[in-house]
């Protein structure tokens, strides 16, 4: 009941027990594995101890038997059995401890009563005394009389002098032995309980020294760890499992700290890379901006210079044939002179313009299709990000390089898929195809680049080459667009096709020369 109790406060008081900890687990599993060992080692000193004290308690009654049955086999005559009953009335008056003695006598097979005396009435089971008497062995019996329970013994002897059997039966109470194995019992129960609350008051008051100490700091240095302070460590000096525990978790908080490095240089020179390559694309698209830009005021210039330069011809020309007449007054011959200037003026003015309009030199250089669209197609997510639409891209892997420059390429590119989102303004899922084929008879690379927009109509298909022609009515400079790529494609000794039906889309491919076939005709 002690421990019970103790039990009973340790687990109310400790909310640490409720949850059924490894302290909680190992003094339950200690005090249960030790109070079974005490039990069934109790019961068999137990045990012991009754066959102890039954020994004695027989090795009395042996020498009981023997004094009595070397009586009858000397004073065999009626007054020797007449004396002898008498003495065993005395002796188990006097002996409070036996209950009864009687003598049995063997003759011609059959066991007669001699003598006897005695506490109590009992007759002996005949079994038992035919199986003494045929084994010539003592037997023990185990009785309960209403005064309490008993050993009884059946001692067989043969008489040296005419060789007859006899038996003595004893009775002697087993109260004493009861008393003794009792108390035993009881000293043995408070001893063990003892024990017991000993054990677990030692298991309680050890364990934070044994564990709970080495336990905590492993705990805190994992919860340091989750919380981001990698260079943490156990370093528990100890050679058990605990140790064997810290020791791994060191080497897997050096791995992971080593990772979480890699993986931290990983992230920053991918970082780095990413602003290196947005760089690329920004200068990328400011290239070809500026490009689209010198091409659209070529034209622009272009157009000028043309609508321009004939008037100012026809003004300067008309100007010098009045300077070849003579009569003209001094004023009006200056003035003349001052109109031819001007005009001359304007001409080089133009012809400046134009100059600086004029895009670069084309740089040819080899370019897979691959590479020409994974630097153009991101440049057209700003036109995109905010409309329903869709690219889609099929390019062969196995198509040969190109002989193109990339930057103007691009601007061709670029126009294209500006026209195509412009075609597909207000449709709920508009989809742009991008994609490209060998034509193996010219040995160039077609790129297409097709819309399911509302196509074009036949009456307009004429026009769209036409500068500065447009279905736009908003204001800007519009109508540039195909002019533009349609110039970039005959710098690149290539053409386009346009394909596009009402209701059915407009598809655009550029044709280019492959690397080798370029070079070749070079």
């Amino acid at each position: 009941m002690a421990v019970l109790r103790v039990c009973y406060v340790y687990f109310a008081t400790d909310p640490g027990v409720l949850a059924m900890t490894i302290r909680t687990r190992l003094m339950l599993v200690t005090v249960l594995a030790i109070a079974m060992t005490m039990a069934a080692w109790g019961w068999v000193q137990l045990q012991v101890f009754d066959n102890i004290l039954v020994e004695q308690q027989a090795r009395r009654l042996d020498e009981l038997a023997d004094t009595v049955g070397t009586y009858y086999e000397y004073f065999p005559t009626r007054r020797g059995l007449s004396a002898l009953d008498m003495t065993l009335k005395d002796h188990v008056q006097t002996d409070a401890s036996l209950a009864r003695i009687d003598l049995f006598a063997v003759e011609k097979g059959t066991v007669e009563f001699v003598a006897g005396a005695g506490r109590i009435a009992y007759e002996w089971p005949e079994n038992t005394v035919a199986a003494a008497i045929e084994t010539m062995k003592p037997q023990y019996v185990s009785i309960n009389t209403e005064i309490g329970p008993a050993l009884g013994l059946l001692y067989p002897d043969v008489s040296e002098q005419d060789k007859s059997i006899h038996v003595v039966g004893i009775i002697s109470f087993s109260q004493t032995r009861t008393e003794i194995l009792g108390r035993a019992k009881i000293l043995l129960l408070y001893s063990s309980v003892g024990l017991l609350l000993i054990i677990f008051i030692v298991l309680f008051v050890s364990y934070d020294w044994l564990i709970g100490r080495s336990l905590r700091t492993i705990i805190k240095t994992i919860d340091e760890f989750q919380e981001g302070k990698y260079k943490h460590r156990i370093h528990l000096k100890r050679q058990d499992e605990l140790g064997h525990l810290a020791a791994h978790f060191d080497d897997m908080a050096g791995e992971i700290e080593q990772v979480l490095a890699h993986n931290l240089e990983l992230t920053e020179h991918l970082e780095n890379r990413v602003q290196e390559e947005t760089l690329k694309v920004v200068q990328l698209q400011n290239q070809v901006n500026q490009l689209q830009q010198l091409t659209a005021m070529g034209y622009l210039t272009a157009t000028l210079a043309h609508d321009l330069g004939t008037p100012l011809h026809s003004i300067a020309g008309l100007a010098r044939l009045l300077l070849e007449i003579e009569h003209w007054p001094a004023d009006v011959n200056r003035k003349l002179e001052l109109i031819v200037q001007q005009t001359q003026r304007l001409h080089t003015v133009i012809q400046n313009i134009r100059r600086v309009t004029r895009p670069p030199e084309p740089h040819f250089e080899a370019i897979t299709v691959d590479d020409l669209l994974s630097e153009t197609l991101p440049l057209v997510e700003p036109m995109i990000q905010n409309m329903s639409i869709d690219i889609q891209v099929q390019v062969p892997s196995d198509l040969p390089r190109l002989h193109v420059d990339r930057y103007r390429i691009q601007t061709a590119l670029l126009n294209l898929i500006q026209n195509a989102t412009e075609a597909l303004s207000g449709k709920d899922k508009g989809v742009i195809t991008v994609f490209a084929v060998l034509d193996a008879a010219s040995q160039h690379v077609a790129i297409s680049i097709g819309d399911n927009g509302p196509g074009i109509p036949a009456d307009l298909m004429a026009r769209i080459y036409e500068p500065f022609f447009t279905t736009h009515t908003d204001e800007g400079l519009r109508g540039l667009g195909l002019a533009i790529v349609q110039d970039i494609i005959k710098i690149h000794s290539g053409h386009m096709e346009i394909d596009g039906k009402p209701g059915a889309g407009t598809t655009v491919s550029l044709y280019l020369p492959v690397h080798e076939q370029a070079t070749g005709r070079q």
